[in-house]
């Protein structure tokens, strides 16, 4: 499991460093999930839609990795990067055996999220999306309660307090029901913060998704 902080680039302090610690256990723990659910295996590839600096590639899996994101990331760890657009993928329908994407659906506007679904299940035999719940009390990239429940002009004005360097109106999380309508041939796991869910993970097709424990 990577050592990456989550919230590497988000304003420091006691917030940030509390939520890298819940945030590294959740990442381990849907590795987990990601293991049983598609059950990847050595010599398969996959591509990591939204890669970030690091993202799936530092998690320890078996595969070759392919990153993609919008801006250029000339230290991916991966097997290869490509600078492209999550709605317009550069690649052959189903060039890769997973097709992967972290927390960045609720970061494109929302007449774009059917473009992305659509292109992340053309070039991935099996696919994981991962996203925050719209329906928990704490908005994950500000660190701030309820803003994201407010009227969108207060939410704007509060985003300042919190500790995201992502502006405000380029988040904006999703429920249950869009991820659904979405993903309609998904598997949808809910990741739980305590009695709530904190966010969801969507792992497809349904007819693809393995049920067995994960090895090792």
């Amino acid at each position: 499991m990577s050592g990456a902080r989550p919230y590497a680039t988000a304003r420091q302090g006691l917030r940030t460093r509390l939520a890298d610690r819940a945030s590294l256990r959740a990442r381990s723990r849907r590795l987990r999930l990601f293991e049983r659910l598609l059950d990847p295996r050595a010599g398969e590839t996959a591509v990591d839609v939204g890669c970030g600096t690091a993202g799936l590639a530092t998690l320890g899996t078996p595969l070759a990795v392919t990153g993609v994101d919008r801006v250029p990331r000339a230290e991916y760890p991966g097997e290869r990067f490509v600078q492209a657009d999550a709605t317009d993928l550069p690649f052959s329908d189903g060039e890769f055996d997973i097709a992967y994407s972290n927390s960045v659906v609720e970061h494109l506007p929302p007449a774009d999220r059917p473009a992305f679904a659509a292109e992340l299940r053309r070039a991935g035999g099996r696919w994981l999306v991962q996203t925050p719940n719209r329906a928990f009390p704490i908005e994950p990239h500000s660190l701030l309660p309820f803003v994201h429940w407010l009227p969108r002009g207060l939410g704007r004005r509060l985003w300042r307090l919190g500790v995201s360097g992502d502006p405000y109106d380029e988040v904006r999380l999703l429920g249950i029901r869009e991820l659904r309508a979405l993903l309609p041939d998904a598997v949808i796991v809910r990741e739980r913060f305590g009695p709530l869910t904190k966010s969801f993970v969507a792992v497809g097709p349904r007819e693809r998704v393995s049920r067995a424990p994960a090895r090792g």
